[in-house]
């Protein structure tokens, strides 16, 4: 299994426009064939930090997913309301249960 972590910083006055495109698109998200698990989190002394946390089977079901339609309309609809470079890490859980 794959864990996928993005950190994104928003234009504060487009958060709530990217809360809606998210809310608009969670559920076809989670139900990629793949996913199985979707978080959307947010820094508590930062408002503008949000965080997808996202579990995959596999890198391969994680890459179909990128380079999806539905990926490529998510992240269009998702870019243009950064303010700072957005991040993202592929892990794998080491210790620990949920």
């Amino acid at each position: 299994m794959i864990i996928r972590i993005v950190k994104m910083g928003f234009i504060p006055e487009e958060i709530d426009a990217f809360l809606e495109n998210f809310e608009k698109n969670k559920n076809k998200i989670r139900n990629f064939k793949g996913c199985r698990h979707l978080k959307l989190i947010r820094d508590i002394h930062n408002p503008n930090q949000f965080f997808t946390y996202s579990h995959w089977e596999s890198e391969a079901h994680l890459n179909n997913y990128r380079n999806s339609a539905l990926f490529k309309g998510v992240w269009a609809n998702t870019k243009n309301k950064f303010n700072q470079k957005p991040e993202a890490w592929s892990v794998e859980q080491v210790w620990g249960s949920e």
